[in-house]
C-alpha cells in the first residue's frame, strides 16, 4: 500500500504588511485616521492590546522602529519580547515563524533581505509585519504621509522630493504615499535608480516622477526627503557611494528650490555633513522629530487594526 501523501499545515492567511501594497489604499486611510486619533487621545487606546504579546526581530541594530514597536503595544495595554541576531541561521526561518505564532499574538521583523519577510509571512499563521527590509520600509512610510498630513493638512496635491539612492525608503514612499494623492518626485544617479518594476507599479497607482536631475526634482516641492547614501550592509561601497551621491546632497541652495514652505525630511539616522547639510535638518522648517515621534502613533494605528 502507498504511503499517504504529506500534506503542509496551511496558514489561515492573517492581514500582513510585508509590502506597502498588503494594505489596500481604504485600510491605509484608516490607519492614517485612527493614527490622529490615538495621537490626540492616547489614554483612550490604553487597554486596547491587554494580553496581547508581540514578537520583535531585529536583524539590524534599531533605534527608532525597535523602541516605537516596544512602546506601542506596552502603551496599548499588551506586551513584547526580543530577539537580536541572524533569523534563519540556526533554523529555517519558517520553523522560526511557526514557533513564534505558537507563542505571540504578531511578529515585527526588522531584516536585510526581503526574503526572510516574505518567508515569515507564509510561515505565520498571526500578522507579520516588516520594520525594514532591503526592499520596502512601509511603517516609516507611514508615518511620513502622517507627519505631511498634519503639516499641509492634505495629502492630494502635495509634491514630495525624495534625493539620493533609490533604495527601500524611496519604494515605499512611492507606494504609499503616491496612492494617497501626493506626486512623489524622485532624483537618484543613472546607478543607483530604484527597482523599475516597483516604479511602474507605483506610477499606475499615483503620480510618479523619476530624474537623475535632483534640481528637477525639488523644484516647487512641498517637502524634500532625504537618506543616508550607504546603508547598514553597504560599508564596502561607502567611498564609491560619496562620490556618487555628492550632487545628491540637500544643502541650503538645493533646499532654496522647493517651495518656500517646504519642510526637510529624514527617516534618520542622519549623516551629517554628507547626505544633508547640519545647517537644513537643524533649521526651523526641519520635521525630522515630527516624522520620529509619527512612528510610534502609526504603529500603534497598524497594531490595532492587525491584531483586533
Amino acid at each position: 500500500m502507498a504511503a499517504p501523501k504529506l500534506v503542509p499545515r496551511l496558514r489561515e492567511n492573517p492581514l500582513n504588511l510585508a509590502s506597502d501594497l498588503d494594505l489596500s489604499t481604504q485600510v491605509l486611510s484608516r490607519v492614517l485616521d485612527l493614527s490622529a486619533q490615538i495621537k490626540r487621545t492616547p489614554l483612550r487606546y490604553a487597554h486596547a492590546l491587554a494580553g496581547r504579546y508581540l514578537s520583535l526581530l531585529f536583524e539590524k541594530p534599531s533605534l527608532r522602529t525597535r523602541l516605537t514597536f516596544e512602546l506601542a503595544i506596552k502603551q496599548l495595554g499588551g506586551d513584547a519580547v526580543n530577539f537580536a541576531g541572524p533569523i534563519g541561521e540556526r533554523e529555517p526561518v519558517k520553523d522560526v515563524a511557526r514557533n513564534l505564532d505558537r507563542w505571540t499574538n504578531g511578529i515585527v521583523a526588522r531584516v536585510f533581505s526581503h526574503s526572510t519577510i516574505e518567508e515569515l509571512a507564509r510561515w505565520s499563521n498571526v500578522p507579520v509585519v516588516n520594520a525594514l527590509s532591503d526592499r520596502f520600509h512601509p511603517c516609516q512610510a507611514l508615518a511620513d504621509v502622517q507627519t505631511l498630513k498634519e503639516r499641509f493638512g492634505k495629502l492630494d496635491g502635495v509634491k514630495l522630493a525624495f534625493v539620493g539612492d533609490g533604495n527601500n525608503v524611496a519604494h515605499s514612499l512611492m507606494l504609499t504615499a503616491g496612492r494617497l494623492g501626493v506626486h512623489v518626485a524622485v532624483a537618484t544617479p543613472e546607478a543607483y535608480r530604484p527597482d523599475p518594476a516597483i516604479v511602474a507599479e507605483a506610477a499606475g497607482l499615483g503620480r510618479i516622477t523619476e530624474t537623475c536631475d535632483p534640481a528637477e526634482a525639488v523644484a516647487g516641492a512641498h517637502a524634500v526627503y532625504t537618506d543616508v547614501w550607504a546603508s547598514m550592509g553597504q560599508e564596502s561601497e561607502t567611498e564609491a557611494r560619496a562620490r556618487a551621491f555628492a550632487p545628491y546632497q540637500v544643502n541650503e541652495e538645493l533646499f532654496a528650490k522647493a517651495r518656500p514652505d517646504a519642510v526637510f525630511m529624514h527617516c534618520l539616522p542622519a549623516r551629517r555633513a554628507e547626505e544633508v547639510t547640519d545647517a537644513v535638518i537643524e533649521c526651523e522648517r526641519s520635521i525630522v522629530f515630527d516624522q520620529a515621534e509619527n512612528r510610534l502613533h502609526t504603529q500603534k494605528a497598524l497594531l490595532l487594526t492587525l491584531l483586533e
